[in-house]
């Protein structure tokens, strides 16, 4: 099944703006160096993220699932000047990664990673979220929104990465 018609795509990729260096650094690295490359939201998908999170303006963020870390410094980019992004690994060396590349960043102040089985962390995040990007193991997804549903704020958003984990198959619902 095709998500995307391929001529759409070829579009947005042509049209879309540029990484930054530090995300253009961290999709090449991924892409090059990681046996679950496939799993990098990359730079449409990040593009995405980034203008949601721009036109939202949250407070607070909650991510599940970091990878490398692409999609939460996209996310940052729309936080308010007091605002926090909260994003969970199970993967130790994939979190040391992110953590890396978040200290690189001007969000690094502002993105706190947490470590280990997110249907434990979520439980113990006292927050209230603004935005939600679900996108870790996809056979969790009903109980990471179960949990995390009644911690949103009125008016605020919980998104999800449907795509599978393939090549080639994204979409953000």
């Amino acid at each position: 099944m095709e998500l995307i018609n391929a001529l759409a795509q070829q579009y947005a990729e042509k049209y879309t703006s540029p990484e930054d260096e530090l995300l253009k650094e961290i999709a090449d690295y991924t892409y090059n160096h990681h046996a679950h490359s496939h799993m990098l939201s990359g730079h449409l998908q990040g593009k995405v993220l980034e203008m949601i999170s721009c036109m939202i303006r949250p407070k607070r963020v909650l991510e599940v699932g970091t990878f490398t870390g692409y999609s939460a410094l996209c996310l940052a980019k729309g936080l308010t000047e007091d605002g926090e992004l909260h994003t969970i690994e199970l993967r130790e060396d994939d979190g040391a990664r992110a953590k890396a590349y978040f200290d690189r960043s001007i969000f690094k102040e502002k993105i706190i990673l947490h470590i280990g089985n997110a249907l434990e962390i979520v439980d113990e995040l006292n927050e209230s979220w603004d935005l939600v990007f679900i996108d870790a193991d996809k056979e969790n997804y009903s109980n990471y929104f179960h949990r995390i549903f009644p911690q949103v704020k009125p008016g605020g958003f919980i998104l999800a990465d449907k795509r599978k984990e393939c090549q080639g198959h994204s979409a953000i619902q």
